[in-house]
């Protein structure tokens, strides 16, 4: 199985950081490998505690169904096809942005997910992360 590797995912929590320091804001990164096993983490000085497994779920959730968790939330609404997956996996996936999968050309490598501040401040740090590992 092709899988990134950790030295990609620390340019990609790196890039992370920056920006969460850009916009001031602290947050938690995490990266999971094409299994969906973490391969990185960082917590940032005074970044919610409560973040962290969330992060981790998202990166997981956008390994588990290679869908940008932004996407699969619009599809769990009420009324709409996923509704209630949420609750599947143990409870595990996460239906917030800014999950986002890591792709190497067409093939999903991994994934990141995001979480420490509202949505538009979360959505910039995982934008910038995965710009730094943007390999088309």
């Amino acid at each position: 199985m092709h899988t990134i590797q950790t030295l990609d995912a620390r340019t990609i929590i790196d890039a992370g950081i920056a920006e969460a320091e850009r916009i001031g804001n602290p947050t938690n990164i995490a990266v999971v490998d094409a299994s969906g096993c973490l391969l990185a983490f960082a917590r940032m000085d005074d970044a919610w505690r409560g973040s962290v497994d969330i992060a981790i779920g998202k990166a997981w959730t956008a390994r588990a169904f290679d869908v940008e968790t932004k996407a699969l939330a619009k599809l769990a609404q009420p009324g709409a096809d996923l509704y209630g997956i949420h609750a599947s996996n143990g409870g595990k996936v996460m239906i917030f942005a800014c999950g986002m999968p890591i792709k190497e050309g067409e093939t999903v490598i991994g994934a990141l997910g995001v979480s420490g501040g509202t949505g538009k401040q979360d959505e910039s740090v995982a934008e910038a992360a995965a710009q730094a590992f943007a390999r088309g």
